[in-house]
Order: C-alpha cells, then sequence, then structure tokens
C-alpha cells in the first residue's frame, strides 16, 4: 500500500507541476482557437456526425463500422463514470484557476478523461475500417486530448488514462465484433 502511495504521489507531483505551467501560460491565439475547437468536437457531435455520414456513404461495411465504434462509446461511457464516482478526483480548474480558459466542465471529477477516452475509442476503430482516414482520426484524437490538458478540464494522468482505456475499448469493440462473425 505504501509503494501504490508513494507512486500516485509522485504522478500528482508531476501533474500538479505541468497543471501550473498550462494554467500560466498565455498561448497564442491561434492555439487557444484550435484547442477549443478541439474539446467543443469532443463534446460528442463529432462523433455523432461522423457516425451519420458513414451511415449513408460508408460502403460495405458501413454498419459494422458504426456499431462497433458506438459499442465502444458507449461502453466507454459506463466505464470512465464509474471511475469518476471511484476517483472523486478534482479537476485542475478546481484547485488553481485558468489564466484564460473559462470552459465549464462537463462533470464534477477529473480521473479518467471521457473525452479521450471516446476519441481514442473510436478512432481505432473506425481506422481499422477506414484506413485512409486514419491520420485524420489520430490526430482529431490527440487534438482533443491534448485540449482536455492546456484548458484545465484534466491532468496528464487523467488524460494517458483515457487514451489507455479508449484503445483497450476499441480493440475489444473490433474483438468482440469479429469473434461474433459481425465484421
Amino acid at each position: 500500500m505504501a509503494v501504490a502511495r508513494s507512486v500516485w504521489g509522485y504522478i500528482e507531483l508531476r501533474d500538479q507541476r505541468l497543471m501550473r505551467r498550462m494554467n500560466r501560460w498565455r498561448a497564442p491565439r491561434w492555439f487557444r482557437i484550435w484547442m477549443i475547437a478541439a474539446t467543443r468536437m469532443g463534446d460528442g457531435w463529432i462523433w455523432y456526425g461522423l457516425g451519420i455520414m458513414l451511415f449513408f456513404f460508408g460502403g460495405p461495411q458501413r454498419y459494422s463500422a458504426v456499431c462497433a465504434a458506438g459499442t465502444a462509446a458507449v461502453a466507454g461511457i459506463f466505464v470512465f463514470k464509474a471511475l469518476k464516482k471511484l476517483s472523486h478526483r478534482l479537476r485542475p480548474r478546481q484547485i488553481e484557476p485558468h489564466c484564460w480558459s473559462k470552459i465549464l466542465p462537463p462533470d464534477q471529477f477529473s480521473f479518467p478523461s471521457g473525452h479521450a477516452m471516446t476519441a481514442f475509442s473510436i478512432a481505432l476503430v473506425l481506422s481499422y475500417f477506414y484506413p485512409a482516414l486514419e491520420g485524420a482520426l489520430f490526430f482529431l484524437a490527440l487534438s482533443i486530448a491534448l485540449s482536455r490538458i492546456v484548458l484545465g478540464m484534466h491532468f496528464l494522468s487523467d488524460v494517458l488514462a483515457g487514451m489507455v482505456l479508449g484503445v483497450t475499448l476499441g480493440c475489444s469493440s473490433i474483438t468482440a465484433f469479429s469473434s461474433f462473425g459481425l465484421l
């Protein structure tokens, strides 16, 4: 137990140091616009829009792609809500106010990042079905994840955990759909 507490203390110390640097950094205007746009895209509407477009124009694999991505995203919602209730980790902006971002968080707790989890699970699944979109999907997922740190919504460890869980959910969804012969 002492080792776990020591490791967590090490992570928290590094997280808070990065948070303070981010909170005091006066980012260029173009970067602030990019981060705010990325975090808003991660609110879900970009994924709904992409799902609708793929449903109508996604070719023969469209049903499998949309169902597998949707399954990963819905599973992610349950996972991050459960983990947030267990962790009760404060958000960075609850510890120290951000110097320029005034975006309000969607919920109370920080760990893990649901935006990063959803972005990476959907990006992974859709890039499996549409390899030509892989670069754009992962650029979008990385932008969303980075925006959560820059805007003071999450600590770095929250976002990294969300990314790992998102990739795990994406791989699980692809595996589940292929084992049932749905891919």
